[in-house]
């Protein structure tokens, strides 16, 4: 128990750094702060400072209790076969989402036009981190490419997921050099075209292979 405490403490870590940071600039902080920005990076929506208080709550705080309680309400425990993968990837995750929330806030503290390029970009390489750990994952009802077919099938689920993670990895690349390069109107095209693209293939694959499977059996 001790060991699984102390080996927590670094996410905790990264988990309260969004709250830290926003308590440090809480009094510096106008009464009406940019809350939303258009794909032009232009400030669309303003609201109260007090808004941002639910953006470590939903982001690093929500993702983080959600990983600790999926394996344990797993009906066939397979996230915990995962080892120290899952830890990893909860890692992963959590990172992101803290830097996502202090992204966030800053941008709101300095009232300033965000450049959703860098967001975009965030996203790509999480993409790419995320494409690395799809061939890991064993089937189960909370995390990967959930459809009828790789939940019914494990082939259907594991050539699904080396698919995915290869996919996705690409994918993630491609978004991260068009954020480097694309003007933002361009890049969130390109961003969105590529999300669809990694995101339909795998369901569809996944049923073309368990209809074949089916087929041969």
């Amino acid at each position: 128990m001790k060991s699984i405490i102390l080996k927590e403490i670094p996410i905790i870590a990264i988990v309260l750094l969004p709250f830290v940071y926003l308590a440090y600039i809480w009094n510096d902080l106008p009464e009406k702060v940019p809350m939303h920005w258009n794909i032009n990076g232009d400030v669309d929506r303003f609201g109260s400072k007090y808004e941002l208080l639910l953006i470590p709550i939903l982001l690093p705080l929500l993702i983080y209790v959600i990983f600790l309680i999926v394996p344990k309400i797993d009906p066939k425990n397979r996230l915990k076969e995962m080892g120290g993968k899952y830890q990893s990837l909860k890692t992963l995750l959590t990172i992101f989402m803290s830097a996502l929330a202090l992204f966030i806030m800053y941008t709101a503290k300095n009232d300033a036009s965000n450049n959703p390029n860098y967001i975009v970009l965030l996203i790509g390489l999480l993409f790419v981190f995320l494409g690395n750990y799809f061939k890991t994952i064993k089937p189960n009802y909370f995390i990967g490419i959930k459809t009828p077919w790789t939940l019914e099938n494990e082939t259907v689920w594991r050539e699904t997921h080396i698919l995915a993670g290869k996919m996705w990895f690409v994918g993630g690349l491609v978004i991260v050099f068009c954020s480097l390069i694309l003007a933002k109107e361009t890049n969130f095209a390109c961003f969105a075209v590529i999300t669809v693209i990694i995101t339909v293939v795998p369901v569809v694959y996944s049923y073309l292979l368990f209809r074949k499977i089916k087929q041969l059996q």
